[in-house]
C-alpha cells in the first residue's frame, strides 16, 4: 500500500539514523522508497529541508505529494528547502496535493515541535512491522496515512460554475447599452476569465506533477528489479 510517511525524533543524529534504516528496509525489499527528506521544525514554526533523498534537484519536491506535506507541515509560514536556496514550497502545499487528511497534519505537528527533526516519506509497505521494529528503538514516533486518489470533481464543478457565470456576463455585456454599466461588465468578465485560467493552470501542474511522481515510481522500481537481478547474477 501506498503510503506518506513520517518519522519524528528528538535530534537530528537519531533522525539520520532513521533514514538510514529507512534505506537499509528498501534496500532488503521489506518497504519501496520512492522518495524522501530530512526535515527540521524551527523556532518561528517554519520547517526547513536539511536533506533531500530524491534522485532529482532539490526542487523537484514542489509540486509532488512529499513536497505538499512537508509544506503543510510548516504550516502558515511554510517551508524553506536547502540552508541557502531560500525556495519555498508552502505557498503551493494543499490537501488535495498531499493527498492525506488534515487530521493527519494535526497529529504529525502535535510532535513536530519546535527543534525536533523528522524523516518525511513517501513508501509502499505491505505491512507495517518492518518500519515500527527499526524506529521504535531508536526513538521515532511513526505516523503514517495510506495516500488517497485525487480528486477533480470539486475542481472540475468550481470551474464549470465560474464557465456559466462568465456566460451569463457576456450575454448581459451584449444587451448593455450604457458605457459605464458594460465597463463594469468588461472588468467583471476580465477577473473571472483570469481565475478561470488560474484554475486550468493549477489543474494542469497537477496532472503533471503526478504523471511525473508515477515516472518516478516506475523508475524506482526498475532500478530495484535490475539490482537484484545483477545480484542473482
Amino acid at each position: 500500500m501506498e503510503r506518506m510517511l513520517v518519522v519524528v525524533f528528538d535530534n537530528e543524529t537519531k533522525a539520520y539514523e532513521g533514514e538510514k534504516a529507512l534505506l537499509q528496509l528498501d534496500a532488503e525489499g521489506s518497504i519501496s522508497v520512492y522518495a524522501h527528506a530530512v526535515v527540521a521544525k524551527q523556532a518561528d514554526g517554519t520547517v526547513k529541508v536539511k536533506q533531500e533523498g530524491d534522485s532529482g534537484p532539490i526542487a523537484t519536491l514542489v509540486g509532488t505529494a512529499l513536497g505538499s506535506l512537508i509544506g503543510l507541515l510548516g504550516g502558515p509560514v511554510g517551508v524553506a528547502i536547502g540552508a541557502a536556496s531560500g525556495f519555498a514550497i508552502g505557498g503551493v502545499a494543499d490537501l488535495n496535493n498531499a493527498r492525506i487528511g488534515a487530521d493527519f497534519i494535526d497529529d504529525v505537528n502535535k510532535q513536530l515541535l519546535p527543534n525536533k527533526v523528522a524523516v518525511v516519506a513517501e513508501i509502499n509497505e505491505d505491512w507495517t512491522t518492518p518500519v515500527d521494529t527499526r524506529m521504535e528503538p531508536i526513538g521515532g514516533i511513526v505516523f503514517r496515512r495510506a495516500l488517497a486518489e485525487v480528486k477533480h470533481t470539486i475542481h472540475e464543478e468550481n470551474v464549470a460554475a465560474m464557465k456559466a457565470d462568465l456566460a451569463q456576463m457576456k450575454a448581459e455585456y451584449a444587451k448593455a447599452r450604457d458605457d459605464r454599466r458594460k465597463a463594469k461588465l468588461q472588468e467583471k468578465i476580465n477577473r473571472l476569465d483570469a481565475k478561470i485560467q488560474a484554475e486550468l493552470q493549477k489543474a494542469k501542474e497537477r496532472q503533471e506533477a503526478a504523471e511525473r511522481e508515477a515516472q518516478r515510481k516506475v523508475h524506482v522500481l526498475q532500478a530495484k528489479q535490475a539490482a537484484l537481478k545483477t545480484k542473482a547474477s
